[in-house]
């Protein structure tokens, strides 16, 4: 199989870890990772990475995602999410679009957002999620999230007292649209929770690229992105000769021609040699793909 990247359009009802395992076997290798989780109910891209290219996934800038996404205001739920129970429900018969419209500006650009309590960040070692579920509260400190677009783009009123309203939203890494769903509903008192959530892009990878795990599994080879096209997407490429590969192979720095940020060495026969970063008039390799001997 080739070493490269597999982007991944998950399936609803699956944990990212069960997408990794079924990428083991469809690559026959145990060598998969994944670029960040998705939640279960939570359907598109998931990067995944196969043999080499596991090691590429720490180096990705993934720092900003996509999404489209179902929220239903007149309903708290304990998760944030469908998946919960509800604990309150209040009437959004008087909810209009221009209310729902205002309301969502203060939760767009930098901005202070308390994750999901039911979330995979730990408290003294523990996740979040696992403390909520054996009955404690828990209650997690703001951090800085930033919420490029924050947007309606439909809604509907499943009954007359609850209004789904979908959105798309563009946001950093950490940011929880759950938490939008839950700040949303408390910001026009009444509660809300997601009922749908979709991710279309992380960093410069895009639904466009992804395959189901069924398309996938009619390939001769799962890998959709080659280690060297997944870079190229990925980061800026810095073309070597055979000289400099050897002597990146072997761990030596090169000179520096000023490229900012990680970036791919790339020789003649368009293997991907290594990762480079300049500092100090010198290319050094973070990460040699192909060490020599």
């Amino acid at each position: 199989m080739t070493d490269g990247l597999v982007i991944v359009d998950k399936p609803a009802g699956w944990t990212s870890h069960d997408v990794v395992g079924r990428m083991r076997r469809l690559a026959q290798t145990r060598r998969v990772g994944h670029a960040g989780t998705l939640d279960p109910m939570a359907t598109g891209v998931l990067v995944l990475g196969v043999d080499k290219a596991t090691r590429l996934l720490h180096h990705l800038v993934l720092t900003d995602k996509a999404y489209t996404a179902t929220i239903r205001l007149g309903q708290a739920t304990v998760t944030d999410d469908a998946e919960g129970d509800v604990v309150a429900t209040v009437s959004a018969a008087a909810l209009d679009d221009a209310g729902v419209h205002a309301a969502m500006g203060p939760l767009t650009g930098n901005i202070q957002q308390v994750p999901s309590a039911v979330s995979a960040i730990k408290v003294d070692g523990v996740r979040a999620y696992r403390r909520v579920r054996d009955g404690a509260i828990v209650e997690l400190p703001a951090r800085p999230v930033t919420v490029a677009r924050f947007e309606a783009t439909a809604a509907r009123r499943p009954t007359a007292d609850l209004l789904d309203v979908d959105v798309e939203v563009e946001c950093s890494s950490g940011t929880y649209v759950r938490a939008l769903a839950r700040d949303l509903g408390a910001a026009l008192g009444v509660g809300g929770h997601l009922t749908a959530l979709r991710r279309t892009r992380v960093g410069p990878f895009t639904l466009d690229q992804a395959r189901t795990l069924d398309q996938l599994a009619q390939r001769d080879d799962p890998v959709t992105l080659p280690l060297v096209d997944a870079v190229r997407a990925a980061m800026p490429i810095r073309s070597i000769g055979a000289d400099e590969a050897r002597a990146l192979s072997f761990g030596r720095s090169l000179s520096a021609v000023g490229i900012a940020g990680t970036h791919g060495a790339v020789a003649p026969d368009e293997t991907v040699v290594a990762l480079l970063v300049e500092d100090g008039g010198q290319a050094r390799p973070v990460l040699v793909f192909a060490p020599a001997g």
